[in-house]
């Protein structure tokens, strides 16, 4: 008899009792079939879904673009190299080591060690010079020396010897070279003020301003940008420099035909191993081609080193903004048509053919957004390198960086784009038939599933911990302690976003439907019954506003803090200062013979370098310092000392230490501390005083004489002044008469806690790092912002229409919108000003022992910022949600 066979008798046996994720292994001609079916899924996907895959492109190519650029400029800071200028006309340069290094063990690894450039001049003896003289191929070695100037009108100079002229191609056009030490000659650039051979000029460099007679004009055949120079006699340059032993550097004129390497091997066949200078084991280089370039510009590659340092910090925290937004945008695309794909499943739609559709569709958009992205890197690369091109170093852009830093931003997103929009539909393409039918008309999960909280809670768990450790911590660990907290949480908070969403709700739920009436009570509702879709809408905001909250108080907290510390030591009343020269050692004892003046101390400001472990770990920080007279320094400056004698300041043993650094090396009065100062010389002065301003007046206080023979110039850049009884109706006039034997451009004004502050203003290097930390990254996340909610709103078209078929008003269906919208926008400030505040709070108190400090007016901006966002974001696309009803439309 015929047996009867049933629907499962005719698929394949394979196919029966198959678990959803196994190996789907088809015939060669059901597989293509299978492409075919996959491949028209696709196409008709992102015809039917072209608005939301459209606010996805924008998001996810914004993402690339920025990626994109931080990798322009990366590259650019990396190939970048001080210029050669002032040594244009030489065939090298001999020049000490200016890198300093440490070595130690970290916690159970092998020995490593850390680098860091010298911020001032490291400097040869002068014994040096005569070995490189005799160096075969050397036709002349040149000693160079410099000195800063200033001219009787208050122009800044370089003071130099007339032999060391040649080194950049100076020849007289005018006149003849300085026959003694009353004469000079003039660059062009200064001279074209009207001075001619015969006249006479007023310049200011180591002591009062004297009168020179132009003896003649030079011009250089080199075309850079050279600063302007003064030239003397050798004999009067060094006197004027003021270390006769030692010199700055050795320039190197090749004779004729002999090429650059066998001169640099001849030259460094001949040189001593170290320096020679006394107390430093610098080593000696020899420099040909564009690296005599580091010569001039001696803390160029520190500073090189800085900002990379940074961009790579911002660098690592745009790559995680990114990834997050990549899967934001992703997943909410995805998860908005699970209803769709499980209806697809049910009606017999392969698990492979769907996986195979998704991410073919992903493909697509990914490939759209490299493109898109690709072409907007280089752009906004080319005006981050416009911010950074700032100083002595100029950023190069080489042919190979433009399409490099486009297809790194592009990679990104094609190879992020495929598997986390197959992660996101896992859920769906694994239910079997059967149950895939009632996942399509199932309500939306009401919280996250296990493995989603648990992350969250471990990050959340993380972040905090993070936050508690930079409290311990100082210098660059508190920072990156700091700002790992931040970025954990907000991942945590995007992680655990549904059950936030659901108190949030709790709180605002009842004041919205009350405040609102029935757009109020609507708008309740559909954020209740939507968890996820609420917390993938405050998820960007909080983006937005904890990263941007952490960068723009980070700096107000530490001026506020350091600001506050250095008024409370300021004791002067007025201040003198000397222009971009600066004052010599004898201003301060000039103003002290002032009548009516009760102190006045001079202040030098220098670099050490501190050799430490942080987290096992080799560090070199280098510190701004001090240099002070003792003399009369109770009178001009308190930095609040809390042990020893601060009058024992004095000599070249000596060093006071703020408070806390003195706890974390574990010295006191009578203990001595390893330093280097700022031109490598190592140092281990006895400590005399703890004081606890030290924000305010630096974490050493060093006697000035102990820093001046180590600094490229000796100048003071301020002098603090106190007067008292007898000082007159204007102390500041009497001060400034008195000091008019300096020159030009000085100035004497009223002292504020900014003259002794020892953190520097900042540097438009500062000003860009601000720039690309907070307008570019924050405007890519407010950008991020709109194109997730609109990606939201576009999904929510078939709830407008139900709700306009069953009467709701236009005017109610748009206020909905806007309660909605408020209650997102509340939502994300709140939730994540208090992810910033985590962090923050950490960093200040690590840092400055403050709470953290944001302007109101900045904070005001970020509001209105984020506002306008999730209004752009959410009201533009819901705008045809208030059209004519369905139900009239189809009467009509």
């Amino acid at each position: 008899m015929k047996r009867r066979t049933s629907t499962t008798d005719r698929v394949p046996s394979r196919a029966r009792g198959r678990r959803t994720g196994a190996a789907d292994r088809e015939p060669l001609g059901v597989r293509q079939g299978s492409r075919r079916a996959s491949a028209f899924l696709a196409r008709r996907s992102l015809a039917t879904h072209r608005r939301a895959w459209a606010a996805v492109i924008v998001a996810t190519g914004a993402a690339a673009a920025l990626i994109g650029a931080f990798a322009f400029v990366v590259g650019s800071l990396l190939v970048a190299a001080p210029p050669v200028q002032r040594y244009a006309g030489a065939d090298a340069v001999v020049a000490a080591d200016q890198k300093v290094s440490h070595t130690a063990k970290p916690w159970g690894g092998e020995p490593r060690t850390a680098t860091a450039y010298l911020p001032e001049r490291a400097r040869l003896d002068r014994s040096v010079l005569a070995a490189v003289a005799g160096a075969d191929g050397v036709a002349r070695a040149v000693a160079d020396d410099s000195v800063p100037l200033s001219t009787g009108d208050g122009r800044t100079a370089v003071g130099r010897s007339w032999p060391s002229a040649v080194l950049t191609r100076y020849e007289l056009a005018e006149g003849r070279a300085p026959g003694d030490a009353a004469e000079v000659v003039l660059d062009a650039a200064l001279a074209a003020g009207g001075h001619a051979p015969g006249d006479r000029i007023v310049l200011r460099a180591g002591g009062a301003a004297r009168t020179y007679t132009v003896s003649g004009i030079a011009r250089t055949g080199h075309g850079g940008d050279a600063p302007p120079a003064v030239f003397f006699t050798e004999p009067r340059l060094t006197a004027l420099a003021g270390h006769p032993g030692r010199i700055d550097a050795i320039g190197v004129v090749a004779e004729p035909g002999v090429p650059a390497d066998a001169l640099r091997a001849a030259v460094g066949a001949v040189l001593p191993e170290r320096s020679g200078v006394p107390g430093s084991d610098r080593g000696v280089r020899v420099l040909t081609g564009a690296e005599r370039g580091e010569a001039e510009h001696v803390d160029a590659l520190g500073g090189r080193g800085d900002r990379l340092a940074l961009l790579g910090s911002i660098g690592g925290t745009v790559l995680m903004v990114a990834l997050l937004v990549i899967a934001s945008t992703l997943s909410q695309a995805i998860h908005q048509r699970s209803g769709e794909l499980a209806l697809l499943r049910a009606v017999g739609a392969s698990p492979r053919q769907l996986r195979s559709a998704i991410g073919r569709e992903a493909g697509r958009v990914a490939a759209a957004a490299a493109l898109l992205g690709g072409v907007g890197a280089v752009p906004l690369g080319l005006a981050m390198r416009s911010l950074l091109t700032t100083g002595p170093l100029p950023l190069p852009v080489p042919w190979w960086l433009p399409p490099a830093a486009a297809l790194t931003g592009g990679l990104l997103v094609a190879l992020s784009a495929r598997p986390v929009a197959m992660l996101a539909a896992r859920s769906i393409t694994r239910l079997r038939p059967a149950a895939a039918l009632g996942a399509a008309t199932a309500d939306e999960p009401s919280g996250p599933g296990r493995f989603r909280t648990v992350a969250g809670v471990v990050l959340a768990f993380a972040g905090i911990s993070s936050a508690g450790v930079a409290t311990t911590q100082s210098g660059q660990a508190a920072g990156v302690a700091a700002s790992g907290a931040a970025m954990s949480l907000v991942i945590a908070v995007a992680l655990l976003g549904p059950r936030i969403s659901r108190i949030a709700l709790g709180v605002l739920g009842r004041p919205l439907r009350r405040a609102g009436g029935a757009p109020g009570f609507l708008a309740e509702r559909a954020a209740s019954a939507h968890t996820r879709r609420l917390a993938a809408a405050f998820t960007p905001i909080v983006l937005v506003v904890a990263f941007v909250c952490v960068q723009l108080a980070s700096g107000p907290t530490m001026e506020r803090a350091a600001g506050q510390q250095a008024s409370a030591a300021l004791r002067a009343d007025l201040v003198a200062t000397g222009g971009g020269a600066g004052l010599p050692a004898g201003a301060a004892r000039t103003v002290r013979e002032v009548p009516g003046v009760r102190a006045a101390t001079g202040v030098l400001r220098s670099t050490v370098v501190l050799a430490d472990r942080e987290a096992g770990e080799p560090v070199l920080t280098r510190l701004p310092v001090l240099g002070v007279e003792a003399r009369g320094l109770s009178g001009t400056l308190d930095p609040g000392v809390t042990a020893g004698d601060l009058d024992r300041l004095r000599g070249r043993d000596a060093v006071a230490v703020g408070a806390d650094r003195a706890k974390s090396l574990d010295v006191g009065p009578g203990d001595r501390v390893a330093l280097r100062l700022g031109d490598g010389t190592r140092v281990e002065p006895r400590v005399v005083a703890v004081y606890e301003h030290q924000l305010g007046v630096g974490e050493f206080l060093f006697p000035r004489e102990a820093l001046a023979g180590h600094v490229s110039a000796a100048r003071d850049q301020v002098v603090l002044i106190r007067t008292g009884d007898g000082a007159g109706a204007d102390p500041a006039a009497a001060v400034r008469e008195a000091l008019a034997p300096y020159g030009g451009g000085v100035a004497v004004r009223a002292a504020t806690g900014d003259d002794v502050v020892i953190a520097p203003p900042l540097s438009d290097g500062d000003n860009a790092m601000i720039v690309i930390g907070v307008g570019v990254i924050g405007g890519f996340a407010l950008l991020a912002v709109v194109s997730t909610l609109a990606l939201i709103t576009i999904g929510r078209r078939g709830e407008f229409r139900l709700l306009r078929m069953v009467g709701t008003g236009r005017r109610q269906l748009r206020r909905m919108l806007v309660l909605e919208t408020g209650l997102v926008t509340f939502a994300g400030l709140v939730i994540g000003t208090a992810v910033a505040a985590v962090p923050l709070t950490a960093f200040a108190v690590s840092l400055a022992g403050t709470a953290p400090y944001l302007p109101p007016a900045h904070y005001g901006v970020i509001a209105g910022a984020v506002a306008l966002a999730a209004a752009a974001g959410t009201l533009v696309p819901g705008a045809s949600a208030g059209g004519r009803s369905v139900l009239a439309r189809s009467a009509r």
